[in-house]
C-alpha cells in the first residue's frame, strides 16, 4: 500500500526541515518553497494533503489555496495553512480562500500528525473522486451533466473507454493496466484543458471509463487531440517483442487464447447541438450506443451525430 502524499510549502528551510522530520516517517513527503511552485507540484504529484504557510513570496497561502479550491480536479485537496502567532486575519483570510484547518506557528509535532490523520479520514470518507486517478467520479459527473442541461448552453460530452483492454489487464497484471488508465487520465487533463478551457469537466466513471464535458464547437478537436496523443503513448505500454510484432496472445472472455490487436481508444461523443437533452439518462444511454459503435472499427476513433471520423 502507498503512502499518502503530503506537499509542504513555505519559504523559510528550517519550517520545512521541521515539517519532513515530523511527517517522513508516515507519508510521502514533497517540498516547495513559495506557492507558485508549491501549485506546480500539486499538478505533477497530486498529492492527498497540502500545508502551507500563508506568508510567501510570488504566491501566498491564501492565493494557492483559492486557486485548488476553484479547480474541479483539484479542489478534494485537503488544505492546512500555517499563521504565524496572533495574526487573526491571516487565519480568517486563510479560511475564506476554502483551508481545510489552520495551525499556529510553531507548532507541536504531535498535534500536526494527528489533525493530519483526522483530516485525511474525513476527506477520503467523503471524497468523491476515484482512488486510481484522482478525477470526479459518478456524483460529481451527474452533477455536472444536470448543470449542464439546466444551463440551456451547447455542450458536448465524451464518453471514453479503452479497446482490448481486458486482454492487456490479463496478459500484464492490474498494475500496468492501473499505469495506462492514469496515462489516459493525464491525456484527458491535458488536451480537455488546454482544448475546452477552464470551464471543461473531466470525470472517471470507473475502470477504463471516463468522460469529458466541453463546448460543441471544440468537441471535435478535443476528440482528435486525446486520439492523437494516446495512439503515440501506447507502444510504450507494451514490452519491445509485443510491439514489434504489433499483438499479444490473451484469453477473450470465454476463456479462448487469441490475438489481440495493440490498445486503442474509443469515444462516444453526445451533444445538444443537432438535438435536445432533456435528462441526464438520455445522454448516457447515446453515449453508450455511439462507443458501442466505435469500438467496432478495431481502431481509434470517436463518433458523434452517426457519423465517424477518425
Amino acid at each position: 500500500m502507498r503512502k499518502m502524499r503530503i506537499l509542504t510549502v513555505d519559504d523559510d528551510p528550517d519550517i520545512l526541515d521541521v515539517l519532513n522530520l515530523t511527517l517522513c516517517d508516515h507519508y510521502q513527503v514533497f517540498q516547495a518553497s513559495d506557492g507558485k511552485a508549491g501549485l506546480e507540484l500539486v499538478l505533477q504529484k497530486m498529492p492527498d494533503l497540502v500545508i502551507c504557510d500563508y506568508m510567501m513570496p510570488v504566491m501566498n497561502g491564501r492565493e494557492l489555496c483559492k486557486t485548488l479550491k476553484k479547480d474541479i480536479l483539484l479542489r478534494h485537496i485537503p488544505v492546512i495553512m500555517l499563521t504565524g502567532k496572533g495574526e487573526v486575519q491571516d487565519r480568517i483570510s486563510g479560511i475564506e480562500a476554502g483551508a481545510d484547518d489552520y495551525m499556529i506557528k510553531p507548532f507541536d509535532p504531535d498535534e500536526l500528525l494527528v489533525r493530519i490523520k483526522s483530516i485525511l479520514k474525513r476527506t477520503v470518507t467523503s471524497l468523491d473522486a476515484n482512488p486510481l486517478s484522482h478525477l470526479p467520479g459518478n456524483t460529481s459527473i451527474m452533477e455536472e451533466l444536470q448543470a449542464c442541461i439546466d444551463s440551456k448552453k451547447v455542450f458536448a460530452v465524451g464518453y471514453a473507454d479503452l479497446d482490448k483492454f481486458k486482454a492487456y489487464n490479463d496478459k500484464y497484471g492490474f498494475e500496468k493496466g492501473d499505469e495506462v488508465i492514469k496515462e489516459l487520465a493525464r491525456i484527458l487533463i491535458k488536451v480537455v484543458r488546454e482544448q475546452g478551457g477552464q470551464n471543461s469537466f473531466i470525470g472517471h466513471i470507473g475502470g477504463d471509463d471516463m468522460v469529458f464535458i466541453v463546448a460543441d464547437a471544440v468537441a471535435d478537436k478535443v476528440c482528435e487531440e486525446i486520439i492523437k496523443e494516446f495512439d503515440t503513448k501506447v507502444p510504450s505500454f507494451y514490452p519491445p517483442e509485443d510491439r514489434k510484432q504489433g499483438y499479444i496472445i490473451s484469453k477473450d472472455r470465454q476463456g479462448h487464447e487469441q490475438k489481440f490487436g495493440l490498445l486503442a481508444i474509443s469515444i462516444g461523443v453526445v451533444s445538444n447541438a443537432h438535438q435536445p437533452i432533456t435528462h441526464v439518462a438520455q445522454i448516457s444511454e447515446i453515449g453508450a450506443e455511439l462507443k458501442k459503435y466505435a469500438k467496432s472499427f478495431e481502431k481509434s476513433v470517436y463518433v458523434r451525430d452517426k457519423r465517424l471520423r477518425t
